[in-house]
C-alpha cells in the first residue's frame, strides 16, 4: 500500500525538488494530492516558483574564482593595517 498523504514538511520538501526537476513522479503525485487541500502549501509552492522564476530572469553575474581570491587578500592586508 502507498501512503499518498503527505505533511507539509514533506510536501515542501518536495516542492523544491520539484522546482529543480528532482522530483520523482510519484512524489509530484502526493504533492499536487496535498496542495488540493493544504493554503499554506499552495503559497508556498507559488512563491517557490516566483522565487526561482525572478532569479532566472535576473541574470546575474558572479565573480570568478581569481577576482574572488584578490579580493580577500586585498580584504586581509587592509584589515592587518587597521588593527596595526
Amino acid at each position: 500500500m502507498i501512503k499518498m498523504m503527505i505533511s507539509c514538511d514533506e510536501a515542501n520538501h518536495v516542492c523544491d525538488k520539484t522546482q529543480y526537476k528532482e522530483g520523482t513522479l510519484l512524489e509530484k503525485i502526493k504533492l499536487n494530492i496535498h496542495l488540493i487541500y493544504c493554503r499554506a502549501c499552495r503559497k508556498y509552492t507559488k512563491n517557490n516558483a516566483l522565487l526561482t522564476k525572478t532569479i532566472k530572469k535576473a541574470d546575474v553575474v558572479c565573480l570568478d574564482k581569481t577576482c574572488k581570491e584578490v579580493m580577500k587578500k586585498d580584504f586581509n592586508k587592509a584589515l592587518k593595517k587597521a588593527f596595526n
